[in-house]
């Protein structure tokens, strides 16, 4: 056995508030119905990561991609799977230097959506006229 010991944590109605969790693992972990108001996570594998029904607002997120071969951290059973947002609300939101390279956009709400500074309403009407 190693000089760590791994322990399983399991707790309910407790209050983690200002606790630090380094070098540890938390894979398949379930979190339900806590507040994460203020949490900050970094250098995470966060592959095949679940969040439903999570309010976000002020969220900011960065740095954030799919490994590529040759990157320590790369994963070739992840590395293929799209990152996918459903029902999500991102009205207001911006979304700067990221690569959106192959993106779809499947029934959405566009209006007042901009690229770039063109409203994508008058992109899309431009299009259909052609």
């Amino acid at each position: 056995m190693s000089a760590t010991a791994w322990k399983v944590i399991e707790a309910k109605h407790a209050c983690f508030d200002y606790s630090r969790i380094e070098a540890s693992g938390a894979e398949h972990m379930h979190v339900e119905d806590v507040s994460l108001a203020g949490t900050k996570i970094a250098n995470a594998n966060m592959s095949l990561l679940e969040i439903d029904g999570a309010q976000m607002g002020g969220a900011y997120i960065r740095n954030i991609g799919i490994p590529k071969e040759g990157d320590p951290h790369y994963n070739p059973d992840t590395a293929k799977l799209p990152i996918r947002f459903e029902h999500c609300e991102f009205r207001g939101g911006q979304f700067a230097n990221c690569d959106l390279s192959s993106v779809e956009l499947v029934d959405c709400d566009v209006r007042g959506m901009k690229i770039n500074g063109f409203l994508v309403e008058d992109v899309l009407k431009l299009a259909s006229q052609k």
